[in-house]
């Protein structure tokens, strides 16, 4: 079965040094899990001040800048893995550096037939 971990943190939390070895750490967790085919993908997103919104009213676009709604914890970045079940995704989750500044969220990934495959 395949699970988002949506990595949530504050955006401050981490000086640059750290930032940085937090994206090593990453690479090294995205590789191991791919030797052992559970990697799909995986990507840190710019800060929320690059965001943009987008909602359909009556069927009008409205787009504005930013989050949709202000939080402590931004979503920083994401793992989509393979796991056997929501324990091994715990583990997982367990293992990526944004939890231990920020919290990882885990979701399973509802799989609807027609998509593409990645």
């Amino acid at each position: 079965m395949k699970y988002m971990l949506l990595i949530y943190m504050d955006e401050n939390a981490l000086s640059e040094t750290e930032r940085e070895h937090c994206y090593v750490e990453s690479t090294q967790v995205a590789q191991d899990l791919h030797t052992q085919g559970q990697f799909v993908a995986s990507a840190p997103l710019h800060p929320v001040a690059t965001a943009t919104s987008v909602r359909v009213r009556e069927g009008k676009s409205l787009v504005t800048d930013g989050p949709f709604a202000e939080t402590r914890e931004q979503l920083g970045g994401f793992f989509l893995i393979n796991a056997q079940d929501l324990d091994e995704a715990i583990a997982i989750a367990a293992r990526i550096p944004g939890a231990r500044a920020g919290t990882v969220e885990i979701r399973p990934v509802l799989e609807i037939a027609g998509l593409p495959v990645y």
